[in-house]
C-alpha cells in the first residue's frame, strides 16, 4: 500500500468550463496522441477498424441533455479524466505501491513497471478515471502531461497539458490551486467552480464551471413580408415565361 503525502507544495489541476465546451473531442485526440508517443507505455489500439475494437483513453467526453426547471433543454458536454484527488483512494489501495501522489505538485501517477494490473485502483476510483490497457496490462490514467509541463525544451506556451493546449473553445484551464492568485483559483472563485461528487470525500483537485443560464426567446420572429407583389424586369419576364410552360 502507498501512503498519501500529508501536504503538497502545489496543487496542479484543471478547471473545465462546461459552458464553453462544445464536445468536439479535440482534447481526447490530443491526449491520446501525446500519451501514445511520449510518457510511459503507448496507449493501445487493438483492431481499431475491426468488429471488436479495443483500446485505452485517458480522457473522454460524455454528452447529456439537461432539462432545467425553467427554460429550454440544454446539451451539456462533460469531459472526464483523473481529478488528482487530495485523498486519492486509488493510491491507498494499491498493493504494490505503483500508484502514488507526488508531494511536490499533487499529481497522481502510476509506476507502470510496478503495476500488476490487478484493477484495485479502478474499483476504488469513484469517477471511473482508471483504465486497464488491454495490450500492456497495466493501469493508465491522466498524468497532467507531467512530461510536458516541466519540459524546458518546449516553448513556454506549450508547457501545459495537451488537452488544454489544443482546446479550440478555451474550455480547459491548467494551474496551481494552492495559489489563490492563479488563473484556475480565480476562475473557481468568480464562477462558483464545483468539485465532482464531494460526498465521496476524495477532495478532487479539478473543478468544473457550471453552464450559465441560456437566453430564452418568448416570441418568435414574425415572417418577412414579400419585397414586391409583382416581379418586374428580367425576373418578371422569367416568372411569366415559366408560368406558361
Amino acid at each position: 500500500m502507498t501512503d498519501l503525502p500529508a501536504t503538497t507544495d502545489r496543487k496542479l489541476g484543471l478547471v473545465i468550463d462546461l459552458d464553453t465546451c462544445v464536445g468536439c473531442h479535440a482534447c481526447v485526440i490530443a491526449c491520446k496522441g501525446w500519451n501514445t508517443e511520449a510518457y510511459g507505455a503507448p496507449l493501445s489500439d487493438d483492431d481499431p477498424y475491426g468488429a471488436a475494437p479495443e483500446g485505452a483513453f485517458l480522457n473522454r467526453v460524455h454528452s447529456y441533455e439537461v432539462t432545467p426547471e425553467t427554460g429550454p433543454a440544454q446539451l451539456v458536454h462533460f469531459p472526464k479524466s483523473c481529478l488528482h484527488c487530495e485523498d486519492a483512494p486509488c493510491v491507498t489501495v494499491c498493493p504494490t505501491g505503483a500508484s502514488y501522489k507526488r508531494s511536490e505538485d499533487g499529481i497522481v501517477l502510476v509506476n507502470e513497471s510496478a503495476c500488476i494490473g490487478c484493477g484495485l485502483c479502478a474499483w476504488a476510483c469513484p469517477y471511473g478515471a482508471r483504465e486497464l490497457d488491454p495490450s500492456e496490462h497495466v493501469m493508465k490514467k491522466c498524468t497532467l502531461c507531467v512530461d510536458r509541463i516541466y519540459n524546458e525544451n518546449l516553448p513556454e506556451e506549450d508547457r501545459e497539458p495537451a488537452c488544454v493546449r489544443t482546446c479550440p473553445a478555451g474550455a480547459r484551464h491548467f494551474g496551481d490551486f494552492a495559489d489563490p492568485e492563479s488563473n484556475v483559483s480565480q476562475l473557481v472563485a468568480e464562477r462558483g467552480g464545483i468539485e465532482l461528487m464531494p460526498e465521496q470525500g476524495t477532495k478532487p483537485v479539478n473543478r468544473y464551471l457550471p453552464p450559465r443560464p441560456k437566453d430564452q426567446i418568448d416570441v418568435l420572429a414574425p415572417l418577412l413580408e414579400p419585397v414586391a407583389q409583382d416581379a418586374r424586369g428580367f425576373l418578371g419576364w422569367l416568372d411569366r415565361t415559366l408560368e406558361r410552360l
